[in-house]
């Protein structure tokens, strides 16, 4: 199947039948194809701030991943990796060719996954507030993170994540199960150091100046990917060889970088300003 991603859509909601899961999804702009993936509790609707940017000129696919937003969960635990199985199958579906995949915390490792395990289908990376390894989160972090289970349910009825959950899920019922299962993913151990290091995309590493880990964690990401390491130099011919490349935005946090304008324009930046 090969789709025409030159003809203007606006936001049409769509589902895709991947990988084992009915995979909610919905298409904004035109121009070249961009993949746009939430972060964890959230939605594709968690955008909504700065997708007037990026769909001046790019065709935007919006995903609700796994569980989340209008996609229903199924039975398997909430695993970037898994996850990034139904974004390159969802590539395959819509046959796109080498879109962008721009993620978000908990997208932002599934966008990462993809890129790593899929090289050939992707063009660029962006990964925001993503981290790599669970102790680079701040101790007071992991204590909050170890309190995610079905019995936070009732304490989180008033939150902005529970109320757009009601509105749109299959089986609103679903959050406490929800909230068991990204509470299990986030109690488990795990370093993607060789997947970031072997990444083959141009990949731009975002992250809040106040993000859930501190700045030296993300610059740490960057020197897997070669950057960081020596003088740039005049024409450029110290920067990473893999044009690679690390924003490290002003006043934000790991809660409002992804509806952030500063975020759409670091990304815009990295993938339309650079030639592939």
């Amino acid at each position: 199947m090969t789709t025409d991603w030159t003809t203007d859509t606006k936001g049409t909601g769509q589902y895709a039948e991947v990988n084992g899961i009915n995979l909610y999804y919905e298409i904004h702009g035109a121009g070249r194809p961009l993949i746009l993936l939430h972060g964890g509790l959230g939605s594709g609707e968690m955008f909504g701030p700065i997708l007037p940017l990026l769909t001046e000129r790019h065709r935007v696919v919006a995903v609700d991943l796994q569980g989340h937003g209008r996609t229903a969960d199924i039975d398997r635990p909430i695993d970037v990796r898994l996850m990034a199985d139904d974004i390159a199958a969802l590539i395959d579906h819509l046959g796109l060719d080498r879109p962008d995949v721009v993620g978000y915390s908990l997208g932002g490792g599934v966008a990462l996954h993809t890129a790593a395990k899929y090289p050939t289908k992707l063009r660029r990376l962006v990964a925001a507030a993503a981290n790599i390894r669970p102790d680079a989160i701040y101790p007071e972090m992991r204590v909050q993170q170890g309190q995610v289970s079905a019995a936070a349910a009732e304490f989180m009825k008033d939150t902005p994540m529970y109320k757009l959950y009601q509105k749109v899920a299959p089986r609103p019922d679903d959050f406490p199960r929800l909230l068991d299962k990204i509470g299990a993913s986030m109690s488990k151990d795990f370093d993607y150091t060789e997947e970031v290091r072997s990444l083959q995309v141009p990949t731009l590493i975002v992250a809040a100046d106040a993000d859930m880990a501190p700045p030296s964690h993300y610059v740490e990401m960057f020197k897997l990917l070669d950057g960081g390491l020596r003088d740039g130099g005049w024409a450029g011919e110290g920067r990473p060889k893999g044009g690679h490349a690390l924003a490290i935005l002003p006043g934000l946090t790991h809660y409002n970088i992804g509806s952030s304008p500063l975020f759409a324009g670091v990304t815009l930046a990295f993938l339309d300003d650079q030639p592939s």
